[in-house]
């Protein structure tokens, strides 16, 4: 689809604070009607909760995780938003050669990954017993989880270099430190506003906000791709219905424009 809109020459959105502003105000107001759903499938018969392991890899001394070429694998769960933006942000680095993924369907289905994820979790908590839940970072190297908590998984991949195999060129960068912050707080106004079960006015608010903003950029923070547009985009792909965006022109072009592109239109694939 032809693009018909002017764009902005900037880099970088005109309008820094929008998304920190309405995330604050949704807070502050209660528009929110929900917050991130977790995903992955729980281990049978386990009614404990999941422990959150919090490991960063480049992140301060502790653990010894730092980047090395095939030494991570990534455990992702068909059909969950936060695997797709795993997903789609390895495609668009280029880390899909250097890093290991296994996607978890049904126990029935997948039994050795779902035996593989046991044992990386039960060696990073001693008989540990709660569900096992993807995404999951594991270290090949020691066998253990490095992280189940999807936004320092997203970063970790976004600002590490080091896990290539080689130093490709033209790969974006997904978390430019100028706009760190409206990245975070988009990501937190999708969680409460951008859902299929989100209070009607607040989806609708947000929705124009973003199609008005996407009437003068090619992406949602200025002109270039970052790890925002794999948050709207997931988010918006899964509103439910199929004339969600009907009335939002900016935001359907959008999506469309997006889906053709390889690391988008992939999906969450297993590579092994």
């Amino acid at each position: 689809m032809p693009e018909t809109v002017s764009r902005g020459s900037s880099s970088r959105s005109s309008s820094a604070g929008t998304f920190a502003t309405a995330a604050a105000r949704a807070a502050v107001t209660g528009t929110a009607a929900c917050g991130p759903v977790a995903c992955g499938p729980a281990a049978p018969g386990s009614a404990a909760r999941p422990h959150r392991f919090r490991g960063r890899i480049g992140v301060g001394l502790a653990g010894g995780f730092y980047p090395a070429p095939h030494r991570y694998q990534l455990y992702l769960s068909e059909g969950c938003q936060r695997s797709l933006r795993v997903s789609i942000t390895l495609a668009l680095l280029g880390l899909e050669s250097s890093t290991a993924t296994t996607v978890l369907t049904r126990p029935a289905e997948t039994p050795d990954a779902f035996a593989a994820l046991r044992r990386a979790y039960e060696a990073t908590w001693h008989h540990y017993d709660g569900p096992l839940t993807a995404p999951a970072l594991c270290d090949r190297w020691s066998g253990r989880v490095v992280s189940n908590h999807t936004p320092d998984i997203l970063r970790d991949l976004a600002d590490l270099s080091g896990l290539r195999d080689d130093e490709a060129a033209g790969l974006p960068v997904l978390r430019p430190p100028a706009l760190a912050a409206e990245i975070d707080a988009l990501r937190e106004l999708l969680a409460r506003d951008v859902t299929p079960t989100a209070q009607p006015h607040a989806r609708a608010a947000t929705l124009t906000l973003l199609d008005h903003q996407l009437a003068t950029h090619s992406y949602v923070l200025g002109e270039e791709l970052t790890a925002a547009d794999v948050d709207l985009w997931v988010a918006l792909t899964h509103l439910g219905t199929a004339d969600a965006l009907a009335a939002y022109p900016e935001l359907d072009q959008y999506v469309r424009r997006l889906g053709r592109h390889p690391a988008f239109r992939g999906g969450v694939r297993t590579r092994r």
